[in-house]
């Protein structure tokens, strides 16, 4: 098993440090900590004692060079809805909790760009905005709970990504603080800037192991002022991929996302969520989005491409959405199925990019593969971005059934060049299949960054990353 690092443990000294650092945030009450220790999907648990919340970049720098010059292991967490064990200690690390970092620091009206503290909760954010005329880049399931940085710590993708990018081209500006406590600000509003190396990156998608993220800079979209949404029944995949390709070519720049789910998610989140499917008797299921400027030409493009999918027969059946009861009622038949897995027992979770043709291919083998040993074998996702969510559901949790899957899975994602994480990171669960993804040489180089960036590893141990050849000589 996996040992705990030769890291400092925490003493009677430490505890009065920062309770002298911010009284009444310094928290060692066991009750309290229980669902920090846990993390969301509650698979992985660890067992700090002690739970810090900062308000400032300033406190979080104090904490990290105090932690730095003791060497004491910390666990940044964000909301903790991740689902890799990224944002759970693993032994007795200190939990770092960016809940009180929530304030909203500058909105330009003009050029859409924010400036806020990393600990503001993406729904806000968005409501924030809303109220402005504009919408946050990125909308995940988790909105209401998680937090802005560990969304960009994780590079979270959702619900969005396909009309507005990634958080690698929507982020301008980061202030980060690195292990030894220095604060780098990097907090950027600024669209074009090409002095020297763009630093940001390397946070971006860093799980908190190179730097703890306090405040983020974005580019935030306006708000389009028509949305529309159609529910689809498709009869095979290969109708689902062509459905896409048509629909991208009719509906161009005004398609904002396309997710698709076979019929067993659908059948979860009716029997375990008692929500209905408006649209019944199909093998798979498509969730279009449009999203414009004007409502009656957007109206016109999605009924064109809607009466072009049925004649040609990639469509059977249909249901279209234009006012905000029914849209958020459509898009918790999407969003909600991770919710309804959860209660079908326990879920081995896969998060696999994959050339679009290849995609539901490996939900067919493993479901050919586990046969009776698996209750459910299910497949979705977002179509537009290559992006499959593998889920297979059990009774409860068995050694030999997690043997079946891994590295099977992996060796499958492998074999056509697709990426073992697309968005959830690596985190605790699959830092050691990173290989899968990633040859030797870029594995090495990332450990030099770490190195040098934590040259005592005490940021977010044990995750992201297989440990390096040295990792044992930790000081």
């Amino acid at each position: 098993g996996l040992r705990r690092l030769p890291f400092a443990r925490l003493g009677s000294g430490d505890a009065a440090f920062f309770e002298s650092l911010m009284p009444g945030r310094a928290c060692s009450n066991p009750e309290e900590l229980k669902s920090f220790n846990v993390d969301w999907l509650k698979s992985v648990r660890g067992c700090s004692e002690l739970l810090l919340k900062p308000k400032t970049a300033a406190e979080v720098s104090q904490v990290l060079r105090y932690c730095h010059e003791r060497n004491l292991a910390v666990s940044p967490q964000g909301g903790n809805t991740g689902l890799v064990g990224g944002s759970v200690p693993v032994f007795d690390e200190i939990i770092l909790s960016t809940a009180l970092m929530n304030q909203i620091i500058s909105f330009d009206p003009v050029s859409g760009i924010l400036v806020c503290q990393a600990g503001c909760i993406l729904e806000k954010l968005n409501e924030y905005l809303e109220e402005r005329g504009f919408i946050m880049p990125l909308d995940l399931g988790a909105k209401g709970s998680c937090h802005i940085g560990g969304n960009v710590a994780t590079n979270a993708g959702g619900l969005r990504l396909l009309r507005y990018g990634s958080l690698r081209g929507t982020v301008l500006g980061l202030e980060v603080v690195l292990a030894d406590g220095t604060v780098l600000d990097c907090l950027a509003s600024l669209r074009k800037d090409n002095t020297g190396y763009d630093l940001k990156q390397l946070f971006i998608g860093s799980e908190g192991t190179l730097g703890v993220i306090t405040a983020v800079s974005i580019l935030c979209p306006q708000k389009p002022k028509a949305v529309n949404l159609a529910f689809l029944g498709c009869q095979d995949f290969s109708r689902v991929q062509e459905t896409f390709t048509t629909c991208r070519a009719m509906l161009g720049e005004i398609l904002s996302a396309f997710e698709f789910m076979d019929e067993k998610c659908m059948e979860l989140v009716e029997k375990h969520l008692g929500l209905s499917n408006p649209v019944r008797g199909s093998p798979f299921y498509v969730l279009i989005e449009t999203s414009g400027s004007n409502s009656s030409h957007d109206e016109e493009k999605l009924n064109s491409f809607l009466e072009q999918a049925m004649t040609s027969g990639l469509v059977t059946d249909g249901t279209v959405a234009v006012d905000d009861k029914k849209i958020k009622a459509l898009w918790s038949l999407r969003e909600r199925i991770t919710e309804a897995l959860t209660r079908d027992g326990c879920v081995y979770k896969y998060d696999i990019s994959l050339p679009v043709g290849k995609l539901y291919d490996l939900v067919t083998d493993t479901r050919a593969r586990l046969g009776q040993s698996a209750k459910n074998v299910v497949g979705y996702g977002h179509l537009g971005d290559g992006n499959l969510h593998l889920n297979i559901t059990a009774e409860s949790y068995s050694h030999s059934l997690l043997d079946a899957i891994e590295p099977f899975v992996y060796e499958w994602t492998a074999r056509y060049n697709g990426s073992i994480s697309a968005e959830h990171g690596l985190g605790f669960k699959k830092k050691q299949f990173i290989q899968y993804s990633k040859p030797n040489e870029a594995i090495f180089l990332m450990q030099r960054f770490k190195a040098m960036l934590d040259p005592k590893g005490i940021l977010n141990p044990y995750k992201t990353l297989p440990p390096s050849p040295s990792a044992d000589t930790i000081a």
